[in-house]
């Protein structure tokens, strides 16, 4: 009992910490930044560190930085002053900082590199085309462009590329950048847009057409974080103060190379630039070879499959909750079946991300709660279409004798209707759990863990390995709870119930 004591008395601060929430975008060098910002804040000792990974485009970080979600996250001087404040040029600091003081934010700690925005294609290419500049694009009307989705929809990105160089390209393309390169070496399309300090550049050999028209602006790599955060945590703010012009435009492409190049883990590649192991270290060429037992039982997995559980459970349980007793109305009023079968049915059809920006917007957070709430809206059909079909099945003689017998409604609903109802219930909550499954994994996108994770980043450097060790446990899971309601069927529905759903034999 003293060893135990004394145990959780040390444990105690620990656990007492604050946290600091990191966040980071979709594609490696966001990925790596994030991670040497989450090491060097628990290496202050003074909060536990939590990164965010992978949390989507710069709307949601963005929205997420704001309503206090996260703390801090990298981002570029560009994409602040137009995405983000809608300026008209980038501005200093100062003046940028005068901007973000209205959203109870400020940008600071430039880490010593820009990661400019450009446009590529393969180099044999552009040669036996005579392309070199943005503007020779303009001569050429047939070429095939694939841009990330951002970047065609962002203020600082192709429509107004568009506008400045006259270029006639109506709908160029929408992929993900991680996945760009790949697409333009198997020659689906011509042109990319990439990042200046993508390493797979000089991997493909890819031509950069000089942006002859200054049309990017420098976009500096900095810290966009809290007012609150220097006054709340100064130790860990001074450590990343630290951060301060160390990273070069070079050491961030071997960083980059790192991980998209060799498969190291985003954590070892920041972990060898902090330890000074990994500044000049030069990636080998092609993938190391992870196997996938080893990324399938990563040090994240219970982790991940702890969130996964939690989303799709939590979400089963409202949907049922709420589909059930919405199902037994739709059975009882003919005039509101419509309207409620129609509404679950309409909830279908919103795309994912969509509606998890609504959530967002709504709720003014990110994480674990929207991404429930959207899973719950998801599983709602089928629970309450399966809920109604049931109960209508229920045959009409046997619902006759119960009120002849002077059973009561509720009494009827209990006794008879629920119970020869739940072969076609136990059914749709099973399929509306095996939905939740698969659709967990967009979670990943607002900060809310699981699954998808690993399926974000494995987009993001296109490692395959790391896409199905996020994708076959999503699958396995789905397989468990297909088992596990075979065997709820066994305990909930009567014999001669599951004898006539069988048939004979």
């Amino acid at each position: 009992m003293i060893r135990l004591a004394a145990l959780l008395l040390v444990s105690v601060p620990a656990w007492a910490q604050e946290t600091i929430n990191i966040g980071s975008k979709r594609f490696t060098e966001s990925y790596i930044l994030g991670e040497i910002l989450a090491q060097t804040v628990t290496a202050a000792g003074e909060a536990r560190a939590v990164h965010q990974q992978g949390m989507g485009n710069t709307a949601i970080l963005f929205a997420a930085l704001k309503s206090n979600a996260i703390h801090v996250y990298p981002e570029y001087t560009g994409t602040i002053a137009f995405e983000l404040l809608g300026l008209k040029r980038v501005p200093e600091l100062n003046e940028l900082n005068h901007a973000l003081a209205h959203h109870g934010l400020a940008a600071g700690v430039p880490l010593g590199f820009s990661n400019t925005y450009a446009f590529a294609m393969p180099a044999p290419h552009a040669t036996a085309l005579g392309i070199a500049r943005v503007s020779d694009l303009a001569r050429h009307a047939d070429l095939r462009l694939g841009l990330s989705q951002e970047f065609l929809n962002r203020n600082d990105g192709w429509p107004a590329l568009h506008k400045a160089y006259d270029l006639p390209f109506a709908a160029p393309r929408g992929l993900d950048h991680g996945l760009a390169y790949e697409a333009l070496a198997a020659g689906q399309i011509d042109v990319i847009d990439v990042y200046s300090t993508d390493a797979k550049i000089g991997r493909y050999k890819l031509k950069v057409l000089a942006d002859d028209r200054g049309f990017f602006p420098a976009y500096d790599a900095v810290l966009l974080y809290r007012l609150d955060l220097p006054q709340r945590f100064p130790s860990s703010w001074q450590a990343l103060q630290k951060l301060e012009r160390r990273i070069s435009a070079e050491q961030m492409i071997t960083m980059n190379g790192a991980a998209e190049l060799s498969a190291v883990p985003f954590s070892k590649v920041a972990a060898d630039f902090l330890s000074g192991s990994g500044e000049t270290r030069q990636p080998a060429a092609g993938h190391a070879g992870r196997s996938f037992v080893d990324a399938l039982f990563g040090r994240d997995f219970w982790r991940l499959t702890l969130q996964h559980c939690v989303l799709v459970f939590a979400a089963l349980a409202l949907s049922v909750a709420l589909g059930i007793p919405l199902g037994i109305w739709a059975d009882r009023a003919e005039h509101a079946r419509h309207w409620i079968v129609g509404a679950v049915g309409v909830l279908q059809t919103v795309p994912s991300l969509a509606l998890l920006a609504f959530l967002i917007a709504a709720l003014d957070r990110i994480g674990t709660l929207p991404a429930v709430i959207a899973l719950f809206l998801y599983g709602l059909l089928p629970i309450v279409r399966n809920t109604q079909a049931g109960i209508s099945g229920v045959p009409r003689a046997l619902r006759e004798s119960a009120t002849a017998l002077g059973l009561p409604a509720a009494v009827r609903l209990r006794l008879i209707e629920l119970p020869l109802a739940a072969p076609a219930i136990l059914a749709g909550v099973k399929t509306s759990a095996v939905i939740n499954v698969g659709t967990a994994t967009i979670a990943a996108f607002i900060g809310a863990g699981g699954y998808g994770e690993r399926i974000v980043a494995g987009l993001a450097v296109n490692d395959h390995t790391l896409l199905l060790a996020g994708a076959v446990p999503a699958a396995v899971m789905a397989f468990l709870i297909e088992w596990g309601f075979a065997g709820a069927e066994r305990v909930v529905v009567s014999p001669g119930l599951r004898r006539r759903d069988n048939g004979p034999g």
